[in-house]
């Protein structure tokens, strides 16, 4: 590639979607030809395979014994620095306004104007810390100071501008998946080690914080399962794990409940199901639901957030009210229960995470930001995706 960017990564590499996006967008600008250099405190777990066009820099934190607590923000600005100067980067690319983009900024301040910072903001450092008034300043500052900043769905972006008065322009660039791993895969022998030939699959994947609602998904599979014989799978980890593993007992349902913990090959568990259930009171994208709609599988959900951006009601899946669980439940048995209505939402799905989430696309429109905060002319490659600009 003849202009190609160094570009730094700074994202939190082993929780949540957040950091899934930013790798598999730094592994697919590694591609393009870009250099990638991931800046982090531990190696991003969807990092994969060798290229020699990702690099990996670790922030180590110092326990000098004068700090009471371990200065991780101040050990991250300054290996940000350090390797823009070393590795002669044109911009960093930070998940999280806090504290990746303040770190970002006193990088730049530390190694000249001429470092670019741009920011993505995934939800969580606006719809949780913002709202805390001795960090709400942080992070408009840190939002105000980037040369660019972008957000994951349209509803983050009005969240952002209501809770933190933000009136700079902020880009709608959505979270998207990589097609050719995330497709309908085939599960036939493997499906046969979960569930009986005539059992439906019910999925739900979450860290397992009361936000996400686990106990709604009990709920909605135990009025499944009274009509249609039914499995349910639970991937992930997280604080309320155990309390729904009390739950599952009390009902009596532990031989239908299956607790696979964490996965590395998400789209080979989600190709088993036929519904990905996503009841969460707040979501500001909900990117288990793409995975699930890039391998043909619907969801049953909340239409909170950003999940109404993502899932088209009445075409790749169904959202309710949150909380409304007996109305999820219906609507999963709607599915379950006409072939020729799940095979047109299950296309539907196909079709709408290949063209609207197509990670060709929103790499295109993440390029575009880069030259344009850089000053220079972005190449042409022949593709020229509808902007999401709002």
């Amino acid at each position: 590639m003849k202009d190609r960017l160094k570009i730094g990564i700074t994202c939190y590499p082993t929780l949540g979607g957040s950091g899934v996006v930013a790798t598999e967008l730094g592994k697919l600008l590694a591609e393009k030809g870009h250099e990638v250099h991931f800046i982090t405190h531990s190696m991003p777990f969807r990092l994969g395979r060798f290229d020699k066009n990702i690099f990996y820099h670790e922030v180590e934190v110092s326990d000098y014994y004068v700090f009471r607590y371990p200065p991780y923000d101040l050990s991250l600005a300054s290996k940000l620095a350090q390797v823009v100067k070393m590795q002669g980067l044109d911009l960093l690319h930070v998940h999280y306004a806090i504290p990746h983009a303040v770190c970002a900024l006193l990088a730049k301040q530390m190694v000249g104007e001429h470092l670019k910072v741009v920011t993505t903001l995934h939800g969580t450092d606006i719809t949780v810390l913002a709202q805390d008034h001795s960090i709400s300043d942080l992070i408009r500052f840190a939002i105000n100071q980037s040369d660019s900043v972008t957000a994951v769905s349209e509803d983050l972006i009005q969240e952002t501008r209501k809770t933190l008065d933000i009136t700079r322009p902020i880009e709608l660039t959505y979270n998207f998946v990589d097609k050719r791993v995330y497709y309908p895969r085939d599960v036939k022998s493997l499906k046969k080690e979960f569930a009986d030939p005539e059992d439906k699959i019910l999925i739900h994947i979450s860290n397992f914080r009361p936000v996400k609602r686990v106990m709604d998904v009990i709920d909605i599979f135990a009025r499944v399962h009274e009509q249609v014989p039914s499995r349910l799978l639970f991937v992930g980890e997280g604080p309320d794990l155990s309390k729904v593993m009390s739950r599952v007992k009390e009902l009596g349902l532990t031989q239908r409940v299956i607790f696979c913990g964490k996965q590395d090959d998400v789209a080979q568990i989600i190709s088993l199901a036929d519904v990905m259930l996503l009841p969460s009171e707040k979501e500001s994208f909900g990117l288990v639901a793409l995975e699930a709609m890039a391998c043909g599988v619907p969801t049953i959900g909340s239409n909170a957030g950003g999940i109404p951006e993502l899932v088209t009601h009445g075409e790749t899946g169904f959202l309710s009210g949150i909380g409304q669980t007996e109305e999820m439940a219906n609507n999963v048995l709607l599915l379950l229960q006409d072939e020729e209505l799940y095979r047109q939402f299950s296309q539907a799905c196909l079709e709408r995470a290949r063209t609207t989430f197509c990670n060709d696309r929103i790499m295109r429109q993440y390029e575009e930001i880069y030259y344009r905060v850089l000053g220079r002319e972005l190449p042409s490659d022949g593709y020229s995706p509808v902007s999401c600009t709002r």
